[in-house]
C-alpha cells in the first residue's frame, strides 16, 4: 500500500462529517496530533441536525447499518460506540407497502423473515429467500476485506482468488437477474434490489455485487441511535476531543499553502486569516470542493457521472399513521420505467417509490408530546440529466404538493392538514451546498467508478494530501464513508499504530469540548419552511443527505 511522504506528526483533517471524524479517531489512535477544521458550528457533515420549531430533525442519513465500523473508530482511542450511543435494533428493519395493497415486514432475523415471506408469497418463495440469504452472506464475505475495506493502488490488485470467488457467485452479472434466480415474486425482488439506487445505478444495470448493500440492510441489521442519527457524529467528535484532537468550528478553508516546489502542503489557511501549519492534510469535503482547493481535478477518460438526487420533505405533524413502521418503503406500481426516468430521461418519477421514516417511533423526545416527525424521500433526477437547480425554485413547491397528495392517496389521510412545521429540500439546496449535479449521493457506482477505478484517495502530484468521503474510496453510504476515513488514516500511518508519546488520553483532557455545539448555530440553508413557528436554527452539519447511501 502506498502512503504519504514525509513527517506525519501533525495532521489537519478538513471536515467533521462521518468520514473526517472516523479518520481523526484512527489517526489519534496511531499517535498522531490531529486538528479538525469544520466550516459549520459543530460536527455532522451530511449527518446534520436542524430545529423546526420544537422538532429536532436529522437532515442526513436515516438508516444505520454495520455499527461495528463506527465502533472500530471509537476503539482506536480506547473508547466504545456503545458507551457513547444507545442503539436500538429495528424490527422490522423496513415495512414494504406495495401498490396492490399488500405489505411485507422485512426482518433481519432469518427465521422471522422466512416466516414472513412464507405468509406473504408462499413456501417456494420462502425457500428462495433462504437461498438468497445464504448467497448474500457469501457475497459479503467475498467482497468486504478485498474490495471494500482496502486501499487500491492499481487495478492489478483485483487479481486475487477473491475475484474468482466473486465471479463464481455471479457478482459480475446484473443485479435484478441474479435476485430473480432466487425469487420469482416481483414485489420481493424489489425489496432486495432497490438498494442499488443508493449506488446511483438502476437494478437492471447494476452489478450483482451491489447486492452487498442488501446484505447490510436485510441480513446484518438496521439500528437507530437514540437522539437521532446526529447522535453518532456528536459522539465521535466527543471521543476525538477527549483523545486530544483540536477542533476549529465555523472555520472555512480558503487555501492550501504549498511548499516552494509545489509538492507538499505546508499549511491550511482559513477564511479568517488564520494559518494552521501541518505535516499532512486529509480533505473530506465534497470532491469538487477538494479539487478547487487543490487547483485541479485529476484527468479521466470520461467525465464523472453522478447519482440521482432526491427531494426530501421533513414534516413535524400532530398525528401519525398505524401502517407506518420506523422505515417504510412505499413502492409505486411502475419499476423499470421510474429508473429510466431518474437516470436517463431526466423526468420526475411518474409513479414514485418513496422512503418514509418516522424517527419518533423509537425516540418520542425528538418532537413535542403527542407530535411526530416524518421524513419523506422521493428520488429525482440530478441536475445534469433533469431540471436545473434554478428550475427547482418554482418546481419544488409544486412537487411538494404532488408528494403530499400521493401520500394521502396511499393511505396517509389527512397528512396535509397534520403538518405543523416542515422543511423541503430539493436539488436547488443540494447545489447551494456545493454538491455536483445537485446530488447529495456523489459519484455513482458504475463499473468505471468503482473499486480501483473510483477517484483515489491519494492525490497525484502532492506528497502529503489524502482524500476521504463518499466521492472517493470505497464509496457512498454510512458504512463506506466510515471505512473511507479509516483508509485515509492508513495512507498516513501505514496502517500501523504507535504509542501516543505520553499524551494523556483520558476523556476530557485536551482538545475542544463540544458542550453547547449541538443543535443549531446558524439558519438552515435552503429549503422551504411552512408552519406556525419561526424557522428554527440548524445545527452543525454540512448538507443533509437523505439516506444511508449519501452520508459522509
Amino acid at each position: 500500500m502506498r502512503t504519504v511522504v514525509g513527517p506525519t506528526d501533525h495532521v489537519v483533517v478538513v471536515g467533521a462529517g462521518l468520514s473526517g471524524l472516523s479518520c481523526a479517531l484512527h489517526l489519534l489512535g496511531a499517535g498522531r496530533r490531529v486538528t479538525v477544521v469544520e466550516r459549520d458550528a459543530g460536527p455532522g457533515g451530511r449527518a446534520g441536525r436542524t430545529l423546526l420549531g420544537p422538532y429536532r430533525v436529522d437532515t442526513g442519513p436515516t438508516v444505520l447499518t454495520m455499527p461495528h465500523l463506527a465502533d472500530e473508530a471509537f476503539a482506536a482511542v480506547g473508547d466504545s460506540l456503545h458507551r457513547r450511543v444507545e442503539l436500538v435494533p429495528l424490527s422490522p428493519a423496513y415495512r414494504a407497502l406495495f401498490a396492490d395493497g399488500t405489505s411485507l415486514d422485512v426482518h433481519t432475523d432469518g427465521e422471522a423473515m422466512e416466516a414472513e415471506v412464507r405468509r406473504f408469497a408462499g413456501p417456494a418463495e420462502a425457500a428462495g429467500y433462504r437461498a438468497l440469504r445464504d448467497w448474500l452472506e457469501r457475497l459479503y464475505r467475498a467482497q468486504m476485506r478485498r474490495f471494500i475495506d482496502t486501499n487500491f493502488d492499481s487495478p492489478l490488485q483485483l487479481l486475487h482468488p477473491d475475484l474468482a470467488r466473486l465471479a463464481a457467485l455471479g457478482g459480475f452479472g446484473r443485479l435484478d437477474r441474479r435476485i430473480g434466480r432466487f425469487l420469482s415474486d416481483a414485489r420481493l425482488r424489489r425489496v432486495f434490489s432497490f438498494q442499488s439506487l443508493y449506488a446511483g445505478v438502476a437494478p437492471a444495470r447494476a452489478l450483482a455485487a451491489y447486492a452487498v448493500i442488501a446484505y447490510m440492510d436485510t441480513v446484518a441489521g438496521v439500528w437507530f441511535p437514540k437522539g437521532g442519527m446526529h447522535a453518532l457524529p456528536r459522539a465521535m467528535a466527543e471521543a476525538a476531543a477527549g483523545a486530544g484532537a483540536a477542533f476549529h468550528w465555523s472555520a472555512e478553508v480558503s487555501a492550501l499553502e504549498r511548499s516552494a516546489d509545489g509538492s507538499r502542503v505546508r499549511a491550511v489557511r482559513l477564511a479568517s486569516g488564520e494559518r494552521i501549519a501541518c505535516d499532512q492534510v486529509v480533505l473530506t469535503c465534497e470532491l469538487a470542493s477538494a479539487h478547487r482547493l487543490l487547483g485541479r481535478a485529476p484527468r479521466r477518460p470520461v467525465p464523472l457521472r453522478h447519482s440521482p438526487s432526491a427531494v426530501v420533505l421533513h414534516a413535524g405533524t400532530d398525528r401519525t399513521w398505524p401502517g407506518l413502521a420506523h422505515h417504510t418503503l412505499s413502492f409505486g406500481d411502475a419499476w423499470e420505467r421510474t429508473f429510466h426516468e431518474l437516470t436517463r430521461s431526466g423526468r420526475l418519477m411518474s409513479d414514485p417509490s418513496l422512503l418514509i421514516t418516522r424517527p419518533t417511533a423509537h425516540d418520542p423526545g425528538l418532537a413535542p408530546p403527542g407530535r411526530h416527525l416524518h421524513y419523506v424521500l422521493a428520488p429525482c433526477p440530478n441536475t445534469a440529466v433533469g431540471p436545473s437547480a434554478a428550475a427547482w425554485r418554482d418546481l419544488g413547491p409544486r412537487y411538494r404538493d404532488t408528494l403530499v397528495a400521493e401520500l394521502e392517496r396511499r393511505g396517509l389521510e389527512g397528512f396535509a392538514d397534520s403538518v405543523q412545521e416542515e422543511l423541503l429540500v430539493t436539488p436547488l439546496d443540494w447545489t447551494a451546498q456545493g454538491h455536483a449535479a445537485g446530488s447529495p449521493f456523489s459519484v455513482s457506482h458504475t463499473f468505471a467508478q468503482t473499486g480501483p477505478f473510483r477517484p483515489r484517495n491519494l492525490v497525484r502530484g502532492l506528497d502529503n494530501v489524502v482524500l476521504a468521503g463518499c466521492g472517493t474510496t470505497p464509496g457512498v453510504g454510512v458504512p463506506t464513508v466510515l471505512i473511507s476515513g479509516k483508509l485515509a488514516a492508513a495512507r498516513v500511518t501505514g496502517g500501523t499504530r504507535r504509542p501516543a508519546g505520553g499524551r494523556d488520553r483520558r476523556p476530557g483532557t485536551g482538545g475542544t469540548r463540544l458542550s453547547g455545539t449541538g443543535d443549531a448555530r446558524r439558519p438552515a440553508t435552503g429549503g422551504e419552511r411552512r408552519g406556525t413557528a419561526p424557522p428554527g436554527p440548524a445545527s452543525a452539519g454540512e448538507v443533509p443527505a437523505p439516506t444511508q447511501a449519501g452520508a459522509e
